[in-house]
């Protein structure tokens, strides 16, 4: 056997091995300190030999990771890295492909266009769209968002691309004050600024209040720029997309659709009620290493216009080739030059779910966020402060209790459950009060597994509870 197939079968046996165990891990043994002592040492002058590099990294990095592939991680919104898409990754790596352009890298480049294709079609999303395989929503969002930029600016004479923003005509930004914060840097990296815009007034699951709306549109002239959610980070609910952008267009506006996690709703007919009207949008961002559980780093910006896409993207020099009538270079709709064949991971998890796959797998997760939101509704003492409409639950400790002490016994089971190590969830602020946020997004969080969660959730409260004199009755 050749040095580079034992190189990869090892790499391989040691990968296998993690993920074989992700059921029985949830937190990392080794923190970030103990982490770095780990790996702290000065660079050798002579190198190391191949395999031992593997093994070390391996033996090292495995303490502190965390269990994300596993089923009972919920952290944050963040997918399984299911192994198809992770074999995919694999060979993707080993390919060592550019994926710039299409004489660089023919095959990435055409598996992009199938991808693009095949996701527009799941998403339901208008076939003329035009998409960039990015690293994930944060520069989706950033993508979308500078096709918005050139485009409004050039319907009144402004040609931002080539003369940047100086004297340029103001620009109205339009948004919800729940909006995400990666949309709120995507506007500061575009020069739009993260705290010059006009925030629109949300409801108790912080949708847009489109009652708001039509006041803050008699008051703006010139260019506009909204930007509306399909998911909530904490709340999952989706802006009225049918009542929001009819409006919004008719005022000029171009109107983005922040749909990180909650475009995915698309994709399944027992939740696509939450998105109706979504299609009416002109941009959209949405992340595949969330629920298309493709491996990190996973993003698409899907821009409706394909030429504003473009001329907002294209990077050109004298040594790079052109694309002629039916190719299509994937730099041209991203903001690098050189980067990863994200196309690849992308594509086998379509092939490989398939439509009704896809839409299964979604409708597993809600069922599974619902099954637990019912169970620990039922537990005295326990609240679910959000609807459950799709995969996210807002929870709080100690709801009899005054606020403080209730935000004190949430951080007490909190650290209570990441301290027995049955599942990983994290703390939040919502509406100034501490709870625990629960994102089920992974595809193997079965029925079975999400009871587990509730239950271990539950006892983690009660001996909290217990143990401050409040009794778990």
């Amino acid at each position: 056997m050749s040095a580079i197939a034992t190189l990869f079968q090892e790499a391989a046996r040691l990968a296998a091995g993690f993920r074989e165990t992700a059921f029985a891990r949830h937190m990392p043994s080794s923190d970030y300190a103990a982490s770095l002592a780990v790996f702290d040492e000065p660079l050798s002058a002579a190198g190391s030999d191949m395999l031992d590099v593997i093994r070390q990294l391996s033996d090292g990095a495995e303490p502190g990771l965390h269990a994300t592939t596993g089923p009972r991680f919920f952290g944050w919104v963040i997918g399984g890295s299911h192994p198809v898409g992770v074999a995919a990754d694999f060979l993707t790596s080993a390919w060592g492909q550019n994926a710039g352009n299409h004489v660089a890298a023919p095959a990435a480049a055409a598996v992009e266009t199938i991808a693009a294709r095949w996701l527009l079609d799941l998403l339901k999303l208008p076939a003329e769209s035009s998409v960039g395989f990015v690293t994930g929503a944060t520069v989706a969002n950033f993508t979308c968002l500078a096709a918005a930029r050139g485009e409004v600016l050039r319907m009144v004479g402004w040609n931002a691309d080539a003369d940047g923003l100086f004297g340029a005509p103001e620009i109205t930004v339009l948004i919800g004050d729940d909006a995400h914060t990666t949309v709120f840097s995507a506007l500061q990296f575009l020069g739009l600024g993260h705290d010059r815009v006009l925030r629109l007034p949300t409801d108790a699951m912080g949708r847009i209040d489109p009652a708001a709306l039509p006041g803050a549109l008699d008051a703006i002239t010139g260019p506009l720029i909204a930007i509306l959610q399909a998911g909530q980070i904490n709340t999952g609910a989706f802006d009225d997309f049918d009542r929001l952008i009819p409006p919004l267009k008719a005022k000029g506006a171009w109107v983005h659709v922040d749909g990180a996690f909650g475009l995915w709703a698309q994709a399944s007919a027992k939740v696509s009620h939450l998105s109706r009207g979504i299609e009416g949008a002109d941009s959209w961002a949405t992340d595949g290493h969330k629920w298309l559980q493709t491996p990190y780093d996973c993003g698409y910006a899907i821009v409706r216009d394909e030429l504003a896409h473009r001329r907002a993207m294209t990077i050109a020099a004298s040594y790079l080739p052109l694309a002629g009538e039916g190719e299509r270079d994937p730099s041209h709709y991203v903001p690098e030059l050189s980067r990863r064949a994200r196309g690849f991971a992308t594509w086998a998890m379509l092939k490989h779910f398939g439509r009704n796959g896809v839409e299964a797998l979604i409708d597993q997760c809600c069922a599974s966020a619902r099954l637990m939101a019912d169970r620990l509704a039922r537990e005295p003492g326990i609240a679910i402060l959000n609807e459950v409409a799709l995969n996210q639950l807002v929870v709080r400790f100690g709801v009899d209790c005054p606020d403080d002490e209730g935000d004190a016994l949430t951080r007490k089971a909190i650290e209570k459950i990441q301290s027995d190590g049955i599942l990983f969830a994290a703390g939040a602020k919502w509406r100034r009060r501490d709870v625990l946020r629960l994102s089920v997004t992974n595809f193997q969080t079965t029925s079975d597994q999400a009871r587990l969660a509730a239950e271990s959730i539950i006892a983690a409260y009660k001996s909290v509870s217990d143990s401050a004199g409040h009794g778990s009755g």
